[in-house]
């Protein structure tokens, strides 16, 4: 084991130091990360849901300083119009274009994945980064409890539609930008939409990001042979709005510790553009780094083969994806 891996350890261990900015800084100076302004991703076309703001938007424009053509993607049309300008204007890069969609919403979901195809006759990154926590239960029109419809339905059914254009685009990645919240939960399938009456924001979401890493590796199992990544990853505690709005006591509390945006993404950009992120398939990311899925032996309980069936079963039921042959 190299003093690398040693200090790693012991900043992984506490979950203040590991999680908050004092991880990355360490971790960057002891791994000796390269620079993210050294990848050149000029030719390669790139898809951002949930891009205007916080960590998304600091990795679009990494991104966009790279080089990537980009499709943000985010809800509002006036704030994609305004995050396109935004990001232009501080990267001079002319290759950047948005959708609305509300990745919820599967009907959006569907016409957005058109928009692409129909725009793009390749697709290098896909990044799944829409969603956040909400402390109110809400539904889609179809009945699906929000969180689980942004958060796990809605990149199933986009990763779906735009497989066969990731097939074409060799060596291709799907990133899904999940939390460390999501250790304290299981893997359910019917207990996955928190009822009403029972409802917890922050329960709501760990159980949302314990299945969206999950169909992540499924992901992999299934389709990663068609030279496809898929990684899954966790930006630790980042300063943002969403997080400000959602937690703000843990916020104000944290507000010393807590990552930048920029920090946050970098995992994030750098298995968009890294070939270390072809080396693997299916893991879960923090840091650089491969990292365990479990934390706890109750949630690694829950982790069955039975589960992992159901789920993706759930998910191709429920979004209507009729996927191809393996």
């Amino acid at each position: 084991m190299s003093n690398g891996d040693v200090i790693d350890r012991l900043i992984e261990a506490p979950v203040i130091t590991s999680f908050s900015r004092i991880g990355c800084e360490l971790r960057s100076r002891v791994d000796g990360w390269a620079s993210l302004d050294g990848y050149d991703l000029r030719g390669q076309v790139i898809v951002v849901t949930g891009a205007t703001s916080g960590v998304g938007q600091a990795a679009a424009t990494q991104l966009a300083r790279c080089g990537a053509t980009l499709v943000l993607v985010g809800r509002s049309t006036t704030r994609n119009e305004t995050a396109v300008s935004q990001m232009i204007e501080a990267t001079a890069n002319a290759g950047i274009t948005a959708v609305a969609a509300d990745v919820g919403d599967y009907a959006q979901v569907r016409a957005l994945a058109d928009r692409v195809l129909a725009d793009y006759s390749r697709l290098d990154v896909l990044i799944h980064n829409a969603g956040a926590l909400a402390n109110e239960r809400h539904e889609t029109p179809d009945g699906t409890e929000a969180t689980v419809a942004s958060q796990v339905l809605g990149p199933f059914l986009l990763t779906g539609l735009l497989l066969e254009r990731l097939t074409q685009s060799p060596p291709s990645r799907v990133l899904s930008m999940s939390s460390g919240g999501m250790y304290t939960a299981g893997l359910t399938v019917s207990e996955l939409q928190i009822s009403a009456q029972q409802y917890k924001g922050a329960e709501q979401y760990a159980r949302a990001k314990r299945a969206q890493v999950t169909l992540n590796e499924m992901w992999a199992d299934r389709f990663g042979h068609r030279g496809i990544s898929f990684h899954s990853l966790h930006p630790g505690w980042v300063d943002t709005p969403g997080v400000a709005a959602s937690l703000p006591r843990f916020s104000k509390l944290m507000r010393p510790l807590l990552r930048s945006p920029h920090q946050g993404a970098d995992t994030l950009i750098w298995l968009a553009a890294d070939d270390g992120a072809l080396e693997s398939n299916g893991a879960f990311w923090h840091d650089r780094r491969c990292r365990s899925t479990h934390k706890l032996r109750s949630t690694r309980k829950t982790d069955t083969i039975e589960r992992r069936s159901r789920l993706w079963a759930w998910a191709s039921s429920s979004t209507g994806l009729d996927l191809p042959a393996q």
